[in-house]
């Protein structure tokens, strides 16, 4: 069984809420496990719980869930960008699947709302990589 760890951002709580729901649901439906829900403010704080969860051995895959609406500032853009590296930099360095399901930038509460989805696919993905990367310990002689 898949063992997972779900980081999921607080701020929007009343979106995050249903992408928490919807990532469980995938989960459940896939037969893996979540390990541990670790909850951040936001999306720019899911890195340092993600590189947590990604070091421990029980954790194959992270899956971060969150959404950013925007504003009148490119505010949202900067947040998404900076997260998504280095969630990216977690991934590699920890040699362990973390997928974004992050919802924004550019858009309103309604449109992130109306994909809530996201986090389940952020569930598929990263079940799917476990599955489909090659094991570094595998001997390929």
């Amino acid at each position: 069984m898949t063992t997972l760890g779900l980081v999921v951002a607080e701020f929007n709580r009343p979106i995050t809420e249903q992408m928490e729901q919807e990532a469980l649901e995938a989960a459940q439906s896939a037969g893996a496990e979540v390990y541990e829900t670790v909850t951040v403010p936001g999306v720019y704080d899911a890195p340092l719980a993600a590189d947590r969860l990604a070091r421990l051995e029980t954790v194959d895959a992270v899956a971060v869930i969150g959404t950013v609406i925007t504003g009148d500032t490119d505010h949202d853009q900067v947040i998404t960008d900076a997260a998504a590296q280095r969630l990216a930099d977690v991934s590699l360095e920890r040699d362990t699947p973390v997928t974004l399901g992050v919802t924004g930038p550019g858009m309103s509460a309604a449109e992130s709302r109306e994909r809530v989805e996201n986090a389940a696919k952020a569930v598929d993905g990263a079940l799917d990589l476990v599955d489909e990367l090659p094991d570094p310990d595998a001997d390929s002689a």
